[in-house]
């Protein structure tokens, strides 16, 4: 006759209060996600929670948008600068800041990024990523942003932004996000 194991009663009741644990943040997740919370974990724009807002895409507002399937939205989730997600193609959510909207001029220059007429800051593209990888660049020259067009940007200058994709379609973006609890990236 074997003896019954001590460790295994204690084992099943780790194994079942993970799993609890796991349902519970899982659970949680999808009511903030329905809730129209948001996670805000790059430094792209400030770290923290956002909520979904219906106020309208403008310059200055921070948005969450899916991209588009072009092949600077390929690189970068095959690199890393973009995570996975639920957006077409596979691509996780974006949030960047609005910094030109539809009428605005913007050129792109060896400088960096110009909106009508200012040089934004930290706005020049770098040549390379940090693993030493070439970077694409959205081509040089001058444009007026369509009323359906908007330039997300980030005041980092590592990020992925308007440098590398260019301007976007404003049917990408799913809303204006809001800060509700936010904290600089260091």
């Amino acid at each position: 006759m074997n003896a019954p194991r001590q460790g295994m009663p204690r084992l099943r009741r780790l194994s079942r209060a993970i799993a609890l644990a796991a349902m519970a943040l899982l659970l949680g997740a999808a009511a903030c996600g329905l809730a129209g919370l948001r996670i805000n974990t790059s430094p792209s724009i400030p770290l923290g929670l956002y909520r979904m807002s219906g106020m309208p895409v403008a310059r200055g507002a921070h948005v969450l948008l899916c991209p588009a399937q072009t092949p600077a939205f390929a690189l970068a989730l095959q690199r890393g600068y973009l995570g996975a997600g639920f957006c077409p193609g596979g691509y996780g959510y974006l949030m960047k800041q609005v910094a030109a909207a539809g009428g605005d001029e913007v050129g792109f220059a060896m400088e960096g990024v110009r909106v009508n007429g200012r040089l934004l800051d930290a706005s020049a593209a770098l040549p390379m990523d940090q693993g030493g990888r070439r970077l694409p660049r959205y081509p040089q020259g001058t444009h007026i942003l369509g009323p359906d067009q908007v330039l997300l940007m980030s005041t980092r200058r590592t990020a992925w932004d308007a440098r590398y994709f260019g301007p976007v379609p404003l049917a990408q973006v799913e809303g204006v996000i809001v800060p509700l609890l936010t904290w600089q990236h260091r």
